[in-house]
């Protein structure tokens, strides 16, 4: 099953497509060129779920749901403490170099967005469910 997870937010989002628990692909996308990119995602995979985090910006991102993906089911998923989640994971996917390394990562900001992260959690939390 093809599922699509998203952080949704007013400036930007995260996405993530999975085929079950493998994750296809990942981004953090503008909140201008979101139905840009899943149009995209529709021409590429079988899209047959949508989950979306349940805080800023779930209205607007369920429009452009509803536009470019009509049809597939939606479900909400409690967004609580994805940010911090996602934090502790993108560092452990790319941790600090240099002298960040001797830094707490407690009191480090990764130095892009991170919201795809968020996403995956979503997507694991629909998934535990």
């Amino acid at each position: 099953m093809r599922i699509l997870a998203i952080d949704p937010g007013r400036a930007k989002s995260g996405l993530v497509i999975a085929a079950d628990r493998t994750i296809l692909d990942q981004r953090v996308v503008r909140a201008d060129v979101l139905a840009r990119v899943l149009r995209e995602w529709k021409g590429r995979y079988v899209i047959e779920q949508v989950v979306l985090g349940d805080r800023t910006g779930l209205g607007d991102v369920r429009a452009h749901l509803a536009l470019e993906l009509p049809g597939v089911p939606i479900s909400v998923v409690r967004e609580t403490h994805t940010t911090l989640l996602a934090r502790r994971r993108y560092f452990a996917d790319h941790p600090p170099r240099g002298w960040r390394r001797l830094l707490p990562l407690s009191m480090q900001v990764p130095p892009e967005p991170y919201d795809d992260y968020a996403a995956v959690i979503i997507l694991e939390r629909f998934l535990e469910a």
